[in-house]
């Protein structure tokens, strides 16, 4: 099958690209970076030519691509991520994953390839139940930064042209992905901007009382690429690990794999802006139709990481 992955640079795209050759797709993929640059991890075996610069919020760029390309599937992984960077760059946020999708859900409508896009755990908000996939369809749920707004919009972008066009798209709900890969950026996830920092000497703020799951990259690929030959049309997943941690045991085990002082760690007990307190999630859907597995613990991802980016960074 013919897949076009845009974001392909970026830190689930990169794996995921290499996952779907290893399973005998023909990969092609697209992003902002020239194909020499630093943080560009090659496409696997797919050659030079399979790799288009190109912003998806251009509609013209994205039209030319898929004009070339004609793509059997599309994985839309690109896209501005992170609460505080929708807070700090909204103007980026909003036009890349809102004008981004409108963009790429026309040239859907026209071309008729399926799509899965990622999604965010955000759109959830502050939901304090068990998030499973349904029950945005059942109460209204307030996101809680522009960032979630955006994907919220984006899942609603979908819904909307599946019923006026019959367009055909799986949305997964991605839940702190983590691992070797994820490069530091402050936007990132909160496993990544901790053990870099710690790794470099830099205070972090652990804010008490916060727990999350973290989603190794591997199992979260494994499952994405499962979706090319499982796919149901206008499903959600959720794909996230069954283990729910508190942000103070995660900075502890990264303050064990860095051997980083105990003083740069600085905890809050006030409740984090713009973010849930607790994200207690249902991923059964994802374990029966994608055969999502956690094969890493975190305690394992954390010190993978870590050994990633002390090599990666020299340090």
């Amino acid at each position: 099958m013919k897949i076009l992955v845009t974001g392909v640079k970026g830190v689930v795209g990169t794996k995921l690209e290499k996952k779907l050759t290893i399973l005998g797709h023909d990969v092609f993929g697209i992003d902002l970076s020239h194909a020499d640059r630093r943080y560009g991890h090659g496409l696997g075996k797919a050659k030079d030519e399979n790799y288009f610069r190109c912003d998806i919020s251009e509609y013209r760029q994205l039209s030319d691509v898929i004009e070339h390309v004609k793509p059997d599937f599309v994985y839309n992984c690109a896209a501005e991520f992170g609460r505080w960077n929708g807070e700090h760059f909204y103007e980026k946020v909003w036009k890349s994953n809102a004008i981004g999708m409108k963009n790429m859900i026309k040239l859907q409508e026209d071309h008729k390839f399926k799509m899965v896009h990622c999604s965010s755990s955000e759109v959830y908000g502050d939901y304090q139940g068990v998030m499973y996939e349904e029950i945005m369809e059942q109460i209204a749920i307030p996101q809680m930064n522009d960032y979630a707004m955006s994907k919220w919009v984006n899942e609603m972008q979908i819904k909307n042209s599946h019923e006026q066009f019959g367009t055909e798209t799986v949305r997964v709900r991605l839940f702190n992905t983590y691992g070797p890969g994820e490069w530091f950026h402050p936007f990132r996830s909160v496993n990544c901007v901790f053990t870099y920092k710690l790794l470099t000497g830099q205070p972090i703020t652990v804010f008490k009382g916060h727990s999350r799951t973290s989603t190794y990259i591997d199992d979260c690929v494994s499952s994405l690429a499962n979706i090319s030959s499982n796919f149901k049309n206008q499903e959600a997943y959720n794909i996230a690990s069954k283990t729910e941690h508190t942000i103070e045991e995660l900075a502890e085990l990264i303050l064990k794999y860095t051997g980083a002082d105990k003083s740069l760690v600085t905890f809050n007990s006030h409740k984090e802006i713009l973010t849930t307190t607790h994200k207690k999630v249902d991923a059964q859907k994802a374990r029966n139709d994608l055969g999502m597995k956690e094969t890493v613990s975190l305690e394992e991802g954390v010190k993978n990481t870590v050994d990633w980016m002390r090599s990666f960074y020299g340090l």
